[in-house]
């Protein structure tokens, strides 16, 4: 059974929060799909890993091509995922279920920490998922580094 991780960003940006957790989860050898919202968000934050950090290469795909099971990384809006993904990677709160956490490694759940709603809506993810008996963990950088916050 996976876990789902809480992410509170206020300091870093999305795109470079979620770069620096791509990487880890691919080099724990994962396939990972991120799940947005919005399409035109989506293609930002496409456009935004493939300009990212100069030292490594993320490849990546989006939601629709011809490649998508071939993807280690998926960008899409949708709960389904052609890439078989070990982690799902939550933005901009994209709906995870209980089931979901159950069958993966890990569900990452990224969440703008300077958002009132986005912050009242991982709030009702947390309840919701660990009330369905997932275990989860909230991480905070409000200190400057990532910590532990909580564990359930």
């Amino acid at each position: 059974m996976g876990a789902v991780y809480f992410y509170h960003l206020t300091r870093g940006p999305l795109d470079q929060t979620l770069s620096v957790l791509l990487e880890k989860a691919r080099g724990m050898g994962w396939r990972i799909a991120v799940r947005g919202c919005d399409p035109d968000r989506m293609s930002w934050l496409d456009d935004h890993l493939w300009m990212g950090n100069k030292d490594s290469f993320l490849p990546h795909g989006m939601q629709g091509g011809p490649h998508d099971a071939l993807q280690p990384v998926l960008l899409t809006t949708g709960p389904e995922a052609a890439n078989a993904p070990d982690c799902v990677m939550a933005i901009d709160g994209a709906a995870v279920a209980p089931e979901e956490v159950a069958a993966m490694q890990r569900v990452c759940v990224l969440f703008d920490g300077n958002d009132a709603e986005a912050v009242q809506h991982a709030r009702g993810q947390w309840k919701d998922l660990t009330n369905s008996g997932c275990s989860a963990q909230y991480w905070s950088e409000e200190s400057g580094r990532w910590e532990k916050k909580a564990e359930k």
